[in-house]
């Protein structure tokens, strides 16, 4: 670690983690009141969804599947409708398969090196990462979205952009670190908390920051900040997500979960858009299409 970040470090940790102590949401899969595998089901849920959104979810598969041996054990079907409204539903299939894989190779507790973790079907380095720190406390940086955007802002003074994480975040992310394992947990779900709460993306609310004093960012004058190098937002109505999202839905909420091709079609005028959607959702293994045309859950 550089001098610079030996001394940033050492003054962002413990206004940081008083802050984490006093300010922290209190969901049921942090501060140790869950197990790994709780903690391996929020992580994945939590991807492009906000925790508050993901809480009811989150507490339903926990009560449904409180191990991986119980969601191994579950049907396609019954994963996908308990999934609902989360969006990106193909999560909840991998879930599935993340769990058989468990069960399979690692005799139904969830592993803990981060080699075992990313093998692990729909397993990334940030979850095998997130849950190596919150779960089994090891010492490992956690790179997702909010803390990429505080480590960016307050530590380097630029604004994060997204993309792939760089090999210079990545360093900054280490660098940045605590060297003691139970400080180091803290320090993550801290930095995450904060990108989440206060350091937001387009407003941040710089005055009830703990890091306000020794942010980079502040004193460089707050450069560009709410950039984005992303293509402008498409609207969701209309897009083959909306339109396969309306037809799990018809699917979820049908008797036995099966609809024939005329009561789907009533979902979506544009039949070519449709029909495409369909063969999509087929493909990803999350509806099945029968000889009649007509369809159902898995």
């Amino acid at each position: 670690m550089t001098d610079q970040r030996t001394q940033q470090a050492q003054n962002m940790y413990e206004p940081l983690a008083s802050w984490w102590q006093e300010s922290a949401r209190d969901f049921p899969w942090r501060f140790g009141k869950t197990d790994a595998w709780g903690v391996l089901l929020s992580e994945v849920m939590s991807q492009q969804t906000p925790m508050t959104r993901v809480l009811p979810y989150w507490l339903n598969w926990m009560e449904l599947w409180t191990t991986p041996a119980d969601l191994a054990a579950a049907s396609a079907a019954e994963v996908i409708t308990a999934w609902g409204t989360l969006g990106y539903p193909r999560r909840a299939l991998r879930l599935r398969e993340c769990a058989q894989a468990i069960v399979t190779e690692h005799g139904g507790t969830v592993p803990s090196t981060y080699e075992q973790l990313v093998t692990l079907p729909g397993i990334g380095d940030y979850t095998a990462s997130a849950v190596l720190s919150f779960s089994y406390h090891e010492r490992i940086p956690v790179i997702d979205t909010n803390i990429r955007r505080v480590l960016s802002r307050a530590v380097v003074g630029e604004e994060s952009f997204g993309g792939s994480v760089s090999a210079a975040e990545r360093k900054t992310a280490t660098q940045m670190l605590p060297s003691d394992r139970e400080q180091s947990v803290v320090w993550n779900q801290a930095v995450m908390e904060l990108g989440a709460a206060i350091c937001t993306a387009k407003k941040p609310s710089c005055d009830d920051c703990p890091l306000r004093s020794s942010c980079a960012f502040a004193a460089a004058g707050w450069p560009r900040l709410g950039e984005k190098r992303t293509r402008p937002k498409q609207s969701f109505v209309g897009t083959n997500r909306h339109v396969r999202g309306l037809i799990l839905k018809a699917l979820r909420t049908a008797p036995k979960h099966h609809l024939d091709y005329e009561s789907v079609a009533k979902v979506w005028e544009d039949s070519v858009q449709l029909d495409l959607c369909i063969a999509s959702l087929d493909e990803d293994g999350l509806i099945v299409m029968h000889d009649d045309h007509s369809l159902a859950l898995p």
